[in-house]
């Protein structure tokens, strides 16, 4: 739908005032649409130090939920209380807009769809990064057949570990994190992007080290015990025929692995690191003797934020948002059965699915997704 006029104001408030919360206040700032006005956190003196340096007001969690002004709430909590706090939003008769994973496990997520749905309210979840223009991009590429029929894809995942930078890395250790649920949402949410939903997993984990020590100032040297997996294999049946696989470690220095690399019948398609909105796109077709940079067809001056202004102009004009709960859930989805497929040594066929998000048009005018 596309409209002529400037979109309504729409008021946002965030929970949970951690380290991602800075980068959510500068990316929803980016949208006509969205009005972020307040904040609030378990311990007040985060929100209240996030309030003074990005000009909010600070609130407790309470008067967040019971503002009758504030229509959507941005869940940045840890991943344990991400199905709790969202249920709290939604029983507020608000939008919930969660980081990822969507919840730590399956029945939660059900649960958090489920009262959305009987509340007439919406869900969205990170990642978003799949609307900048790099994926964005790449999308297009697909789309428009530059490699031909997608036969296969590759992700891939390193790094030694957020104990070496994260100023409070022991949630990332624990049941629902490891870099298959931190990091994975970023590379299958890609892969559901560019390709589709899964339809079956085969996996493998382990966990290397049963501690890890804290390496950041905040909490040097502090012992970190490890309950999820830190090195993870998936190989995935996507619904639409394409076979791929996903790798996740938290024990890797270095590699010269792409992040993603999806494989066509007539080409190879180079895709950054879906952490972000932008980086370099490349693309090798039959029989060309080098790779070559694709300019990118969309914007990447988006950032963390466009997923609740897509939600906005969702809830405002009637329509789809892209990042939304039922993608979530059937990327929750498929990070269960790949480690279930570890723990039972057998294929895991999904039950869950989701529609493939539409792309973005091209030519949106910064900070508007009016014709989106």
């Amino acid at each position: 739908m596309a409209t002529n006029s400037t979109p309504p104001k729409i008021k946002v408030g965030i929970i949970g005032c951690g380290n991602i919360s800075p980068r959510y206040v500068d990316g929803c700032r980016k949208f006509d649409i969205l009005d972020l006005v307040a904040c609030a956190d378990l311990y007040p003196e985060n929100a209240q130090r996030l309030a003074a340096d990005k000009e909010l007001q600070a609130r407790s969690v309470d008067d967040l939920l019971d503002d009758p002004d504030i229509q959507i709430i941005i869940n940045l909590t840890i991943p344990a209380v991400h199905a709790e706090v969202s249920q709290q939003i939604i029983a507020a008769g608000k939008h919930v807009h969660t980081e990822k994973p969507l919840a730590v496990s399956r029945e939660d997520g059900k649960n958090v769809l489920a009262a959305a749905q009987a509340k007439g309210v919406r869900v969205g979840a990170a990642p978003d990064t799949f609307l900048g223009g790099a994926l964005q991009t790449c999308r297009k590429l697909i789309d428009d057949g530059w490699i031909g029929e997608v036969v296969g894809a590759t992700t891939f995942m390193m790094n030694p570990g957020p104990e070496l930078w994260h100023p409070n890395p022991g949630f990332l250790y624990d049941i629902g994190a490891g870099p298959l649920f931190d990091m994975g949402p970023y590379y299958l949410t890609a892969l559901v992007h560019l390709l589709g939903p899964v339809s079956r997993v085969t996996g493998m984990s382990r966990i290397t080290h049963a501690e890890r020590i804290a390496q950041s100032k905040e909490r040097f040297g502090e012992r970190i015990p490890v309950k999820a997996p830190t090195y993870t294999s998936g190989t995935l049946q996507f619904a639409s025929g394409p076979i791929g696989n996903i790798m996740t470690t938290f024990d890797g220095w270095y590699s010269n692995v792409p992040h993603i690399e999806i494989y066509g019948s007539q080409g190879t398609l180079w895709a950054p690191d879906p952490n972000w909105f932008g980086g370099e796109v490349k693309i090798r077709r039959a029989r060309d003797e080098q790779w070559r940079s694709f300019p990118l067809t969309h914007s990447d001056q988006v950032s963390r934020g466009i997923g609740v202004a897509d939600l906005a102009y969702g809830a405002t004009y009637n329509r789809p948002h892209r990042a939304n709960g039922n993608m979530a859930y059937h990327v929750l989805d498929i990070m269960h059965a790949i480690e279930e497929s570890a723990q039972n040594g057998r294929h895991i066929d999904l039950t869950s699915m989701c529609d493939r998000p539409a792309m973005l048009p091209l030519g949106l005018l910064p900070g508007r997704l009016d014709a989106a």
